[in-house]
């Protein structure tokens, strides 16, 4: 049998006594596959695998079992939904589904939630050092001594915010490029962002009558980033940020709800009508662009060598695929957008002793091999040593809650149920506070106002990580807060807010009173969230040496870069940055290659 209709693949794949049956005869999803399908039903008549990005294989999933969202819709829960997820573009099956191993649900890697599925082991992923790829000599000799798989004008390497805007602005700037990409889902880090885009002076806050400006948003973010910030990359960040943003609502983005996250003198965090999740929409959209421009993108392929020419240029760069092997394409330019490295405990805690055993809000592949990558081709590093932890990690889940919660009027209390620090306050502030109090951790509290505010508490009401109560006594006792004292501490509150000043910590924006419905708590403690450092780059986001000398054709944009937020990130400021810079740099090596 070729094809089975989508309504009978899902019966007998959502446990039909059919398929509890033959699934104790099978180890794998390829074994129980093969009791109903011939080979060709997955695999090309060759029987070789497509790409690296498994193109054909995850068409056949989905010509059987429908799209994620329709899958969605089959496998709903009380709580979390695994197939409703947060991730932009066209989600591969095989990311979580393996056919002839054991399959390894990928959301577990940041998340621990228990997602079941049938021939599943537990999440574990050894991601080989570039050190230790290097072991692959003889493969790697051979692939560079053979002729160039591919020539473009320009290779990407990331699929995160940055990688995508560099490829969509290459394009558009006349470069052939392609995007490749390590892990099998885009988005890197960028798809986790909730809170905003910061941007000053834009059409969306003139139409709230919002007073900003670019050297405001300068000041801000020098201010934030305690002035060791590289003030000509952050004198780029503040004055194109409305261009990014008109360039993305160009495109297709939504960024008409602007708030205020922590740090900032004014509401300049653009995200999307009713306060969605801002990453994965901006990566979505980027994504639909790339695909409405044809850019070749490759997934489970991973950049493992600058290539470089007698003279110091780039000429290509060496990659390996997952199941493709190794091989080099030429180009003129490369643009290094591979993200941060907070993934990797190891290396945090080798560079900030007191995040040692810390957990991570990142995505797997942020571990700073494409820093490593960067470091082999000559590029100097800046500000490694300043790490950033995000202050609410949902200790349930492993959640990161967004700092717009906040912004929208949450407080946060211990468990004695009294507040201990301005809740917007900068990001390392709030963290060291947190700490602090009993057990590590905080709460999160706000009503249904606030979560009327923000589309994007649904969701975590939605994977159980936000209990309520219809009362502050109630929801004290049921989080181990104490309730009387919690009662005390909203009604004072509340009262700064009728007044428009806080008494007790000097919160600049009070935006609601605490009072309307339901009331929820979220515990949380601080996770290793942002590397500010990394490699070095100029005002053309041109990767320089230790010379301070440009690398020719070598580019970098977004996390992997240092310099931009200085010893601390303002929220709001990474879409800014991914944003701003990726589109710098894709047009910055269009324009290079066109004079090599």
């Amino acid at each position: 049998m070729k094809k089975m209709k989508l309504a009978v693949c899902l019966a007998t794949l959502m446990g039909t006594a059919g398929f509890m049956g033959n699934a104790m005869a099978a180890d794998n999803l390829a074994d129980f596959h093969a009791q109903n399908q011939e080979c060709d039903s997955c695999h090309q008549p060759d029987g070789e695998l497509s790409n690296d990005s498994l193109t054909y294989e995850n068409e056949q999933c989905v010509s059987c079992h429908g799209t994620l969202a329709e899958v969605a819709e089959t496998t709903k829960h009380e709580h979390y939904n695994a197939h409703d997820s947060h991730f932009p573009g066209d989600v591969s099956c095989t990311s979580c589904h393996s056919a002839h191993e054991k399959s390894m649900v990928y959301c577990d890697s940041c998340h621990s939630f228990d997602f079941n599925m049938p021939y599943a082991k537990k999440w574990e992923r050894h991601e080989p050092t570039i050190a230790e790829l290097a072991k692959d000599k003889a493969e790697r000799q051979a692939a560079l001594a053979s002729a160039p798989r591919d020539t473009v004008d320009v290779v990407v390497v990331g699929s995160g915010g940055a990688g995508f805007s560099a490829a969509v602005s290459a394009h558009d700037n006349g470069a052939k490029v392609i995007l490749i990409e390590k892990e099998p889902v885009i988005g890197g880090n960028a798809k986790l962002a909730a809170g905003g885009m910061n941007a000053a002076w834009t059409d969306q806050q003139k139409a709230k009558k919002i007073e900003d400006s670019p050297e405001l948003m300068y000041k801000d973010t020098m201010k934030g980033g305690r002035n060791i910030n590289d003030p000509k990359l952050v004198e780029i960040l503040s004055s194109h940020s409305k261009g990014s943003v008109d360039w993305m609502t160009a495109m297709g983005a939504d960024l008409n709800d602007v708030g205020r996250m922590g740090g900032a003198s004014v509401n300049r965090s653009h995200r999307p009508t009713g306060g969605a999740g801002v990453g994965a929409h901006v990566v979505q959209v980027l994504y639909d662009n790339a695909v409405k421009r044809n850019i070749d993108i490759r997934m489970n392929t991973r950049g493992i060598e600058i290539l470089k020419d007698d003279s110091g240029k780039v000429k290509g760069i060496l990659v390996k695929g997952m199941y493709k092997g190794y091989y080099w394409v030429k180009a003129d330019a490369v643009i290094l957008a591979t993200g941060g490295f907070a993934k990797n405990n190891e290396r945090v805690s080798k560079l900030d002793p007191k995040l040692k055993g810390f957990v991570s809000t990142n995505q797997p592949g942020a571990v700073g091999d494409g820093i490593d990558v960067a470091a082999n081709a000559g590029a100097a590093m800046k500000d490694l040593e300043y790490i950033q932890a995000h202050p609410t990690l949902s200790v349930k889940g492993g959640v990161m809650v967004t700092e717009a919660v906040r912004g929208n009027g949450a407080i946060l209390v211990n468990r004695e149920g009294k507040r201990f620090v301005n809740e917007i306050t900068t990001r390392d502030k709030a963290a060291a506070a947190i700490l602090q109090q009993t057990g590590k951790s905080a709460y999160l509290i706000f009503d249904d106002s606030v979560r009327k505010s923000l589309k994007k508490i649904d969701k975590y009401i939605g994977l159980g990580v936000a209990p309520s109560a219809d009362s502050l006594e109630k929801l004290g006792k049921m989080e181990g807060i104490d309730g009387k004292a919690l009662t005390e501490t909203v009604a004072r509150y509340n009262s700064f807010v009728t007044a428009g000043k806080d008494a007790d910590f000097e919160r600049p924006n009070l935006p609601r009173a605490l009072n309307e419905g339901n009331y929820y708590a979220i515990e949380v403690t601080p996770g290793v969230h942002h590397t500010m450092g990394g490699v070095m780059i100029d005002t053309k986001a041109e990767v320089m040496d230790a010379k301070k000398q440009v690398i020719p054709g070598l580019y970098g944009a977004g996390e992997v870069t240092g310099g931009v937020h200085g010893a601390n990130r303002l929220g709001g400021n990474a879409i800014s940055d991914i944003i701003t810079f990726g589109r710098l740099a894709g047009e910055e090596a269009a324009k290079y290659s066109k004079k090599n």
